[in-house]
C-alpha cells in the first residue's frame, strides 16, 4: 500500500508516517518497505491520471504486509491501531482466497486431465468403429451355396 494512503487510513499527514518511518527506518528492511522510483512513479500517476503539476516532493513509500504491520510500532494512536488490525483481517482475508482459488483451480485442472484422456479414448473407440465399417464395406457379398427353391430362381 502506498504512503499517502496509509496515512489516510490512519488519519494522519503523510509526511508524518515518512518521518516516524525515517527516524524508524531499522524497522523497515527492504522486504518491508521500498521507495518507488522516478520511472515507476510516473507510471503510477499516468495510470490514475493525475496531473504533472504540482504534487509530492518525495517520492512515495510502498509498505507491505509486514511493513504495514510494522507500522503499528511507529505510530501509537489509537485510530493507527485499530485500522492495522483491520488491515491485517483483510490481508488473511485475501491470503485465504488465494488459497481457495489455488485448490479450486487444482480440482479443475485435475477434471479436465481426466476429460482429456476420456476424450483420448473416445477418439480411439470411434477409429476402431471406422476401421471395421470400413473393412464391412470391402467384403463382396458371397454367392450363396446349397440349394435354391424354385420361387428364388425366378428371381
Amino acid at each position: 500500500m502506498l504512503d499517502s494512503d496509509l496515512a489516510e487510513l490512519y488519519g494522519v499527514e503523510t509526511k508524518h508516517l515518512k518521518r516516524q518511518v525515517n527516524r524508524n527506518i531499522d524497522r523497515f528492511p527492504e522486504d518491508f518497505m521500498f521507495v518507488l522510483t522516478e520511472i515507476e512513479h510516473e507510471n503510477l500517476r499516468r495510470q490514475f491520471g493525475t496531473s504533472s503539476w504540482g504534487g509530492l516532493r518525495y517520492l512515495p513509500m510502498v509498505f507491505n504486509e509486514c511493513g504495514i504491520l510494522m507500522l503499528s510500532s511507529v505510530l501509537n494512536s489509537k485510530q493507527a491501531i485499530s485500522v492495522n488490525i483491520e488491515i491485517m483481517r483483510i490481508f488473511a482475508k485475501i491470503r485465504q482466497a488465494s488459497i481457495d482459488n489455488t485448490e479450486l483451480r487444482l480440482a479443475i485442472e485435475e477434471i479436465w486431465q481426466k476429460t482429456e484422456n476420456n476424450t483420448k479414448n473416445i477418439e480411439i473407440v470411434f477409429s476402431y468403429f471406422d476401421d471395421l465399417l470400413n473393412e464391412n464395406e470391402k467384403v463382396k457379398p458371397r454367392k450363396a451355396i446349397g440349394y435354391t427353391t424354385p420361387d428364388k430362381r425366378a428371381l
